[in-house]
């Protein structure tokens, strides 16, 4: 079984190299994939540096391309997803989000956050279908229509999906995990009129998925 990694990114130099560097120090990982999103920073060439494979797309066309071009490239059996800007991911995380679907056990795993910060853990309990750490069988993805549309939509596509395809779903819990919000990366103004968006984009997904 071969597994690739693919990390959709923009503009995350602060924080990639360290969950590319669990992930190389993990020999299951046939390859490593950063997808940098249009990005303005040196998320491209650190990643590079780092050892991952780098695409990097022309301007920032959102979550759902990012992934669709990184599945592109990938030669994996299984797609292992996770965000660029986690913090405090372990190698024994990769293994929980991996494990279900090496054994056969499931074909989509979902990674919830679990006692790391507040304001995270609360969103993946409210809502666990938005988590972005994943992994899943290549098959399944490739199954999703308009993947590159999606934005940060996705999630909510992919938990959808499984739902309605019967493809079994395992939800693991992530201790000690989280990651870096909006507003800690772009400020109040920035970072909030980017949530917005994300939400507008999540609420759509939602709206579609119950049709």
């Amino acid at each position: 079984m071969f597994i690739s990694a693919i990390i959709p990114a923009y503009n995350e130099e602060k924080t990639i190299v360290q969950v590319i560097s669990v992930l190389k120090r993990m020999g299951k990982i046939g390859e490593i994939i950063v997808v940098s999103d249009g990005s303005t920073d040196r998320t491209a060439c650190i990643s590079q540096m780092a050892g991952a494979k780098v695409i990097q797309q022309p301007k920032n066309m959102g979550k759902g391309a990012a992934v669709k071009a990184g599945l592109e490239w990938s030669r994996g059996d299984v797609i292992l997803l996770l965000d660029a800007d986690l913090i405090g991911l372990r190698e024994e995380h990769v293994n929980r989000l991996l494990e279900p679907i090496v054994q056969n056990r499931a074909d989509m795993t979902l990674g919830v956050f679990s006692s790391g910060r507040i304001p995270t853990h609360l969103a993946h309990k409210i809502s666990p279908c938005l988590s972005g750490q994943r992994a899943v069988r290549k098959s399944i993805l490739e199954g999703i229509s308009n993947l590159e549309l999606l934005g940060y939509g996705m999630e909510i596509a992919l938990t959808k999906y499984a739902e309605t395809e019967n493809i079994r779903l395992c939800e693991v819990e992530l201790g000690d995990l989280t990651h870096v919000m909006k507003e800690e990366k772009l400020g109040l103004v920035r970072g909030f009129i980017e949530r917005i968006k994300m939400y507008r984009q999540i609420l759509r997904e939602m709206k579609l998925a119950r049709r």
